[in-house]
């Protein structure tokens, strides 16, 4: 069975950029099904086309201050199943917080003079548009400023080697194949992950974020 592609909406307001990235992304095997130059050219594009995943720049006409990730926010509460993946070179630390206040399952915030490669990009994307994250460590670190850093040294090697795999976005039954264990034991790791971290369970149970912000703000 041949997968099929992934659809994108991409919003971008430098046209070389948004050109470029549409031919980068069709190489790739994803299929750009609208492009947009502003905010309000991003929602209704999203609306029309219900991808798999949003490419938001922050910054958009006509003030080019916080526009995109405005727009983010707004999609996410309309259309939580749309992936978010904003990709810029600021952080808008109050703005991110709102993006992730229900999860972040399904957003990634990458910055564009961190990713080294094309390959990259797209594995962030598909991650996302998969209901992953894809949170760069600087993004992260602002975001949880004035936090604990020491938890992660409490973990066994095991138990951090899980709770790696966890920020790349795998669920347990992934990380059971790819360290050839049982979902189980896996399940076990990350009782104990979330117990080091003194996270308990809640109705919203958002422990395996916060763990993930956790691993990644410490991790720098």
């Amino acid at each position: 069975m041949i997968d099929k592609p992934l659809r994108v909406v991409l919003a971008e307001d430098s046209v070389i950029l948004r050109d470029g990235m549409v031919e980068l992304l069709g190489a790739r095997g994803c299929t750009v099904v609208a492009t947009a130059g502003t905010a309000p050219e991003l929602i209704a594009a999203v609306a029309e086309h219900r991808p798999d995943v949003a490419v938001v720049d922050i910054r958009m006409p006509p003030t080019h201050t916080d526009e995109g990730i405005r727009a983010a926010v707004e999609i996410r509460a309309g259309t939580p199943e749309v992936g978010i993946l904003v990709f810029s070179q600021h952080v808008e630390t109050a703005w991110a917080a709102r993006l992730l206040a229900d999860g972040a399952a399904g957003i990634g915030y990458l910055l564009k003079e961190r990713v080294a490669r094309t390959s990259e990009f797209v594995d962030a994307l598909h991650r996302v548009a998969e209901g992953g994250t894809a949170l760069d460590p600087d993004v992260v670190t602002r975001l949880m400023r004035g936090g604990q850093r020491t938890r992660v040294g409490t973990l066994t090697p095991r138990e951090r080697e899980v709770l790696e795999l966890m920020a790349q976005g795998h669920s347990n039954r992934s990380i059971a194949a790819r360290l050839v264990v049982s979902e189980r034991a896996v399940e076990k790791h990350v009782a104990a992950v979330f117990a080091k971290f003194d996270l308990p369970a809640t109705d919203a149970d958002n422990r395996r974020v916060k763990a993930v912000l956790t691993y990644l703000a410490e991790s720098r």
